[in-house]
């Protein structure tokens, strides 16, 4: 490991902790890894007052969050439990840990949280392969915790996705007089989209939107709500019986369906997608080429009851790129967004639950979040409750006694 000048002698790692992947002896998370790519980040405090250098502290937080600490006193109180340990393991200069004020004041107004979240994103990338992936879900959610008593609003962020590796490519905030429609643009800029495919709900499906992304050399997967009426009425047509005429029958438009079933949390759910190219440039939207019809059939196997749900939408991928198997699979996994990030940030890592009134730090507490939910997915975990635990102990075993 190298450092700068300015960071000299004050830190030197003795020895590194390491966690191995689920089943595997190939894939490790080394922190010391990890450090010398947040010991890059741009350091805007004064080389005088200094005490620790940045790469340590925000190594200190990971350590924490990977271990199960969520709130920044409890972040706080980790480190501080384990001093002497640490001191020993990061060769510190000064025989003590940051406390957090400290803490708070490096994430707050120190560290650039998008900075943040390019490094941890590119550590991932770097390090661990992947995000190669097509599917790319846009989707945003407020962090409840930053919305101040007697308001509705917080921070509310977007976020590019990777559902299949579990990777935040990149995550913009929505402005309190923005909405996701505005940030989107914002959020897919810089991202290299040949051949990926972007899904987003009804509020993303714009012209404007659809014709950055393929600009950019990707294609889209929308779904049509009463946003945008006029589409949704011709997008609809292609699943109209044909009128008919006497003596004049016309044939229905050729299409092609898929089904899955499945059981998961006491609901027997089958979906069925059905999908019909527009052979004729019927639909007037940028690239559209073929729409499909997604119906959802649930049987709750407690209740009894039955719910159905259909839901009309429209893509720029051509047959040979997508058919009604591959969008049916893409569509069930852009759903997944909800449990993939969403519930793992909100419950898992008790994002809500974490009262923040500073929007800088929620944005570097998110950053370090997604972080996690990527990481534990890279090493094979799939549980992110359970790799935590399991982190704990390894961190717990390897530190200096």
């Amino acid at each position: 490991m190298e450092f700068t000048k300015s960071q000299q002698p004050e830190e030197v790692t003795v020895k590194h902790i390491i966690l191995e992947a689920n089943e595997s002896d190939a894939i490790v998370f080394d922190v010391d890894d990890l450090m010398t790519y947040l010991n890059q980040l741009t350091d805007t405090r004064d080389r005088r007052g200094k005490v620790y250098p940045l790469g340590l502290v925000l190594t200190l937080v990971v350590l924490a969050k990977l271990a199960g600490e969520d709130r920044p006193s409890g972040i706080a109180e980790w480190i501080h439990l384990r001093r002497d340990a640490l001191v020993a393991l990061f060769k510190c200069k000064h025989q003590r840990m940051p406390c957090l004020n400290s803490i708070r004041w490096i994430l707050q107004e120190i560290v650039s949280a998008q900075e943040l979240e390019r490094a941890l994103t590119r550590y991932l990338h770097e390090t661990y392969g992947g995000q190669e992936s097509q599917l790319v879900a846009i989707d945003g959610k407020t962090m409840r915790g930053t919305i101040p008593k007697g308001s509705h609003q917080g921070v509310h962020l977007l976020a590019a996705y990777l559902p299949a590796e579990g990777v935040v490519l990149k995550q913009v905030e929505v402005g309190a007089k923005e909405n996701e429609i505005s940030a989107a643009p914002e959020v897919i800029k810089g991202l290299n989209l040949k051949n990926k495919v972007v899904c987003g709900d009804a509020i993303h499906t714009q012209r404007g939107l659809s014709i950055d992304i393929l600009a950019r050399g990707g294609h889209y997967i929308w779904f049509l709500k009463d946003n945008q009426p006029t589409a949704l009425a011709d997008a609809e047509q292609f699943f109209q019986p044909p009128q008919k005429s006497a003596g004049w029958p016309l044939p229905e438009q050729p299409r092609t369906m898929a089904q899955t079933t499945g059981k998961k949390h006491g609901r027997l759910e089958q979906r069925t997608l059905t999908l019909v190219v527009d052979e004729v440039g019927y639909l007037e939207w940028p690239g559209a080429r073929q729409v499909f019809k997604l119906e959802r059939q649930a049987h709750h196997m407690r209740t009894g009851t039955k719910s159905n749900q259909q839901v009309i939408g429209l893509t720029s991928c051509d047959p040979e790129m997508a058919s009604a198997e591959q969008l049916l699979e893409w569509t069930r996994h852009y759903w997944g967004i909800e449990n993939g990030l969403h519930y793992r940030r909100d419950v898992t890592l008790r994002e809500d639950a974490t009262r923040i009134s500073q929007p800088t730090l929620a944005r570097a507490i998110a950053a370090i979040n997604n972080f996690l939910i990527g990481l534990s997915q890279k090493l094979g975990y799939s549980n992110l409750a359970s790799a935590r635990r399991i982190f704990n102990a390894r961190i717990a075993a390897q530190l200096p006694r």
